[in-house]
């Protein structure tokens, strides 16, 4: 020990780095809206709301699916359709390697999740995008699994629920991916002729072609707080008709000002929310939900 190290307390003196305590990468989350420094856990406890300012954080799919549907009888609907390239396409990479980029990434296999179970014990079959793969974007699986699920609710006469998050059309798929906003629409009369509800939730992003086609359409529309919602991005527009778009254009809240949407729901809420939504559309008693 030097002469330096002797006279400065235990505290001063350096420690050999591999002695040193590291703290877990992934242990904490900064609110983007109120700077609080939360525990990843209690944030996911509390399904990715922030306790302190409620600022919905993106969540998973199947995280909000599991959030969101009753613990029994679930089931997935569509999970062995599977992407295919064929238009053989490539930009800085062929589409191939982004899609095994996203698989790796996120687990899933495309950006649609479909379910069916039952909500408050009110059966129905639920469709989630997954953001992070490839933006959740849609592309011809998404088009299937969506309607694969509406004709599963239509075969077994229970409602059906989606959850919009996406970029919008997969431009690797190209006209095959815009066929997709035919496609789900066209699915959906066969709600309305079995006179089933259809209930459309809208979370940040929702934007593009998905906004364009299925997720305005349902008999009624939510939204989750400050959700961007829309076609083409805020700055495309401005740069389009060169003016300053108002206020907290796009978001959840001038939507359903401007009466584009139907409400704004928190998160931590839906459940009960669409659960007697769906008992009063259904002409059932909605007191008898929890």
């Amino acid at each position: 020990m030097s002469w330096l190290e002797k006279l400065l307390p235990p505290k001063m003196q350096q420690t050999d780095p591999s002695e040193r305590r590291t703290v877990p990468e992934g242990l904490w989350i900064k609110c983007p809206s109120c700077d609080t420094v939360l525990y990843k856990s209690d944030l996911e406890q509390n399904i990715n709301v922030c306790p302190k300012c409620s600022h919905h954080h993106r969540i998973r799919a199947r995280a909000r699916l599991d959030a969101f549907l009753d613990g029994e009888g679930r089931y997935e609907i569509g999970q062995e359709v599977l992407p295919v390239d064929a238009l053989k396409f490539k930009d800085s990479k062929r589409y191939p390697e982004r899609l095994k980029e996203s698989l790796e990434s996120t687990g899933e296999t495309d950006a649609l999740v479909v379910m069916g179970g039952a909500v408050l014990s009110i059966p129905l079959v639920a469709a989630c995008f997954e953001f992070d793969f490839m933006g959740g974007s849609m592309g011809s699986v998404v088009g299937e699994r969506f309607v694969r699920g509406v004709e599963a609710a239509v075969e077994q006469k229970v409602p059906f629920v989606s959850f919009a998050a996406t970029g919008g059309a997969r431009m690797q798929e190209g006209l095959l991916s815009l066929m997709q906003m035919a496609k789900t629409n066209a699915s959906l009369t066969l709600l309305a002729k079995a006179k089933l509800p259809y209930i459309s939730v809208l979370t940040d992003p929702t934007m593009g072609g998905v906004s364009a086609s299925f997720a305005f359409v349902g008999d009624i529309v939510f939204a989750e707080p400050k959700a961007l919602i829309g076609f083409a991005g805020p700055r495309v527009i401005e740069n389009t008709v060169r003016e300053k778009l108002p206020e907290g254009f796009q978001r959840a809240e001038f939507l359903v000002k401007t009466g584009a949407i139907d409400g704004i729901i928190d998160r931590r809420e839906l459940r009960t929310t669409i659960a007697r939504s769906l008992a009063m559309l259904q002409r059932q008693s909605a007191d008898a939900v929890a």
